[in-house]
């Protein structure tokens, strides 16, 4: 499903910064994956190059068959319009927008019907319990409702990636375990492919499968 071969990544500027020293890695379909390590040991970086949002240095990255460095800018977009979605640690929700056109505003850029958008974006926040929410503006909600309104739209069109930043990271104890919840009820309902970036090692260890970065390396994965 996923696949990195030999992938790095530097930074250029006063001196040459290495963030993610060359790593090889597969992630099946289906599987739920914490990558883990302290600040600053590549983490972001990888969810990032996975996810298209950056290009590696070096190496391969090929997700569904599909190899992202052979794909132009709009093939790039598309993978991630079509393939990924994305949850973020401060959930970057438009604030002007309700729950319904939040979670509504990716399948409207995909030009999907009115109908057909509203139907879906409705299913959608029934599916992360917000049934009632729909008119809501953001600063309405709780923290955890905003999570889930954001993990709502990251599933917009039942992506078969889904990478997640934090997606705890910004909430308190009881509401980052609810999250976490719905996040494993969603990944075992749609078979999703999870990534999840972690500093929480009890959110890891709810994953089936931990790759432990240090100083831009993997220097363990559970799954072998």
């Amino acid at each position: 499903m996923i696949r990195l071969t030999d992938v790095s990544k530097s930074y250029s500027g006063k001196r040459q910064v290495t963030a993610l020293h060359p790593v090889s890695v597969q992630i099946k379909r289906g599987e739920m994956v914490a990558i883990v390590g302290p600040s600053g040991s590549g983490k972001s970086t990888l969810l990032n190059l996975i996810g298209g949002l950056d290009r590696p240095t070096t190496g391969e990255i090929a997700i569904d068959g599909e190899v992202l460095s052979q794909l132009s800018d709009d093939g790039l977009t598309r993978v991630r319009r079509d393939k990924i979605g994305f949850i973020f640690q401060f959930f970057n929700l438009l604030p002007s927008l309700s729950c319904l056109e939040n979670v509504a505003l990716p399948l409207h850029l995909r030009g999907w019907a009115r109908a057909k958008t509203k139907a879906r974006s409705e299913e959608l926040l029934e599916l992360v319990g917000l049934k009632q929410r729909l008119d809501h503006l953001p600063d309405e909600l709780s923290g955890g409702e905003r999570q889930r309104v954001a993990i709502a739209r990251a599933l917009s069109v039942y992506p078969p990636v889904l990478l997640a930043d934090e997606p705890t990271g910004n909430l308190d104890t009881t509401t980052g375990a609810e999250i976490l919840r719905l996040i494993r009820d969603l990944h075992q309902r749609l078979q999703t492919t999870v990534l999840m970036v972690t500093h929480d090692m009890t959110v890891a260890n709810s994953c089936a499968r931990i790759l432990r970065l240090r100083d831009g390396r993997i220097v363990e994965d559970t799954g072998q």
